[in-house]
């Protein structure tokens, strides 16, 4: 899979029709053209024969392979060139207008044809020969086509000025358009600006600044006051705070200190930290950010795909309706003119130009798309913004996801005249063999050494817990489903909480509370997702009364307990098939949960940054470990799809508008033109908000 950066790519149709060109070569197995950041995702056998065949598509777009190679002094040479076409065509259009009489009295009117061919040539030449080309590679209708018919029509019926007006307010609309779009672009690289440009690589006591696609895993770097951390690491000296906005969309800055791990595209805001390196660049967390947002758009939305399809029918319909127009009426009409109904065929030319709708609404996505990431919210694409308007149930993983995951011994009960301390001596020793959050959990609670050596035979029974030989004994540590696997007898099932069952040489020892509390704002989170008549429910392989007790205090609408992996992928299934029409997303923490994250509508990750299971599993990734972000996610997506649909009525209903004022003789070409470039312009500029 390789990028390549387009350049002179200046309209949405465009790379619609590139995408389309260049997937029908059997060498192609996947292309995506990204309009809104002008870049193309090609995995083809032969890029070479790709290449070419886009350049036949369209011969102006440029190639790039460094997308940075492309300086400003060449886009301001553009933009004072097209500047300079608009100046001189007012110009010549208003001394036209002002020496009238004069020009029209002149043999032949050869200076009214002079001062407005000019002026048609200076603005419209780019036009006209786009329109010759298109046609000669049979490609007919096009918007180059419908304003160089609209024009050499209004030229043919003598309304020079009108044509030299209309092609004037087209080069200004294709001028503001353009520099909106470009905004656009650049409030995405402004995120893609986030990549370190270098890191202060430590070797032989000293610092040399290299790129930070050069540093190694295991080598040292330090990070100063102001400088953004390159690559994810640990920190081996220092205490500084840092700004984790770029990441995680939270604006108050994170204490650090040694030990702690740190991620690329923070901002050191105070002391010096010297860091070692965990993961090469490729694989650092602010390469693989820059990543999604950048390839989100090749997935597209069901809504563009729709638009992109409905301009190619469109355009024609258009064409061939505007000539009926002018044809019918003179024949069947009693003193209707050719002329008159010729110039109102023209005017709905003018008017139905389709690109405030196929610019528009892949801008919007976009933009939503890049809010979301703002905000701490990866969206992979345009289709799942789509799919979390949709959304109708929220199931969530309970460990780590609802709660903090951060897990405390809190009671011992001891059964058959085991002691506490032997109780937890043993379970120690057992679950010293596991790395689960409870393992650690009562190994950190156990304040003697251990001697590790003793453990042999270690048995874990996934969703059930371990068993070993400690010192000649056989020591069973795990739930109530181990028990009963078992056959070991004890005298209570149902504890309330995340209980550590023990048994020794099959006698029941007793049992280990181990204490979980919520994240501060899930409460928060469940409620908002309810308010929007959100479904919510919990899956969890916790026991029964752990999972009680906090489905209770969420008030969720459902919650399962005691769940396998497998178990909980079942559930889903089940909730899915209830669900349909609409859309069921699961939130867990994108590890032991990756196949349900998989099968799931649509699958969020939480806190995942640092877990390459997430990344590559989930739809969405929470940049944080906020339940709250799921709302977020939400309202992003529902305020994108509102601009997006904001923007087809309106375009539809102003175009539909101006047809009928141009079919009865109301609106003339000046004012169709002005509102076909005002839809366009007031449609981008409605897609831009979304970022925000």
């Amino acid at each position: 899979m390789k990028k390549y950066h387009l350049k002179n790519l200046d309209c949405a149709s465009c790379a619609a029709k590139i995408e389309r060109g260049v997937s029908q070569l059997d060498e192609v197995k996947f292309v995506s053209v990204n309009f809104a950041t002008s870049t193309m995702t090609l995995d083809s056998a032969d890029d070479g024969k790709a290449l070419a065949e886009l350049k036949s598509i369209e011969p102006d777009v440029q190639i790039i392979a460094d997308k940075h190679s492309a300086g400003p002094q060449s886009d301001w040479l553009e933009n004072k060139q097209e500047l300079l076409r608009i100046f001189l065509t007012i110009f010549l259009l208003s001394a036209g207008l002002y020496f009238e009489d004069l020009l029209h009295g002149t043999p032949f009117h050869i200076g009214e044809y002079l001062v407005y061919g000019i002026a048609y040539l200076i603005s419209g030449y780019k036009v006209i020969w786009t329109a010759a080309k298109n046609i000669v590679k049979g490609r007919v209708f096009e918007e180059q086509f419908l304003m160089a018919i609209a024009t050499l029509g209004a030229i043919a019926i003598d309304e020079m000025p009108e044509a030299v007006a209309v092609m004037l307010f087209y080069i200004v609309g294709e001028f503001f358009q353009d520099f909106a779009v470009n905004r656009s672009r650049k409030s995405v690289q402004s995120l893609l600006a986030l990549k370190p440009e270098f890191a202060n690589l430590k070797l032989n006591g000293e610092l040399k600044q290299v790129d930070p696609e050069t540093v190694s895993v295991g080598q040292v770097i330090v990070v100063k006051a102001g400088e953004k951390i390159p690559l994810d690491g640990e920190i081996i000296d220092g205490n500084s705070f840092v700004d984790t906005s770029a990441l995680t969309g939270e604006s108050v800055p994170t204490s650090v200190k040694p030990n702690d791990t740190v991620l690329s595209g923070m901002i050191n805001k105070s002391g010096v930290l010297t860091i070692k390196v965990t993961k090469p660049y490729k694989e650092s967390s602010i390469a693989r950010i820059l990543e999604l947002v950048e390839n989100a758009a090749s997935k597209k939305a069901e809504t563009e795909k729709f638009i992109t399809t409905f301009a190619r029918y469109y355009t024609p319909f258009v064409v061939f309706g505007a000539l009926a127009l002018a044809l019918i009426p003179p024949l069947i009409i009693t003193g209707a003119t050719f002329e008159t109904w010729i110039y109102r065929a023209l005017v709905v030319l003018v008017i139905s130009c389709p690109c405030a709708l196929v610019i528009s609404i892949p801008l919007g996505y976009f933009g939503g798309i890049g809010g979301a990431a703002k905000k701490g919210v990866l969206v992979k694409g345009s289709n799942y913004l789509d799919a979390l308007t949709q959304v109708k149930t929220v199931v969530f993983d309970k460990t780590g996801t609802l709660t903090k995951g951060e897990f405390k011994v809190s009671k011992i009960v001891t059964e058959n005249n085991f002691s506490e301390s032997q109780i937890l001596h043993y379970a120690a020793l057992v679950e010293s063999q596991s790395n689960h959050p409870i393992a650690v959990a009562i190994v950190d609670n156990y304040k003697e050494s251990l001697d590790i050596a003793q453990v042999e035979n270690v048995e874990e029974i996934a969703g059930h817990g371990l068993i070993a030989t400690i010192s000649g004994k056989r020591i069973i540590a795990g739930n109530d489903r181990l028990l009963h696997r078992e056959t070991i007898k004890h005298p209570i099932c149902k504890i309330e909480g995340t209980v550590v069952h023990l048994a020794v040489d099959k006698t029941y020892a007793g049992y280990i509370v181990i204490s979980d509390s919520l994240k501060e704002d899930a409460q928060t989170a469940i409620e908002k997702l309810q308010a929007k008549n959100i479904k919510t429910i919990m899956l969890t392989g916790d026991n029964q009364s752990a999972a009680e007790s906090i489905a209770k205090k969420l008030k969720m609408h459902q919650y399962f307990y005691e769940l396998l992996p497998e178990g909980k992928l079942a559930h889903l299934e089940r909730i899915i098939s209830e669900t349909k029409p609409g859309k069921v997303a699961f939130v867990g923490d994108g590890i032991n949960d990756a196949p349900v994250l998989a099968r799931a509508d649509i699958g969020i990750a939480m806190g995942a940054l640092g877990s390459d299971a997430a990344v590559e599993t989930a739809d969405v990734v929470l940049m944080t470990d906020n339940p709250s972000k799921v709302v977020t996610a939400v309202d992003v997506a529902l305020k994108t799809r509102k601009i997006v649909w904001q923007n087809i009525i309106f375009a539809l209903a102003v175009k539909a508008l101006f047809i009928i004022l141009g079919v009865v003789g109301i609106a003339s070409m000046w004012e169709a033109v002005f509102g076909d470039m005002g839809v366009a312009l007031a449609a981008i500029f409605n897609a831009m908000r979304v970022k925000n």
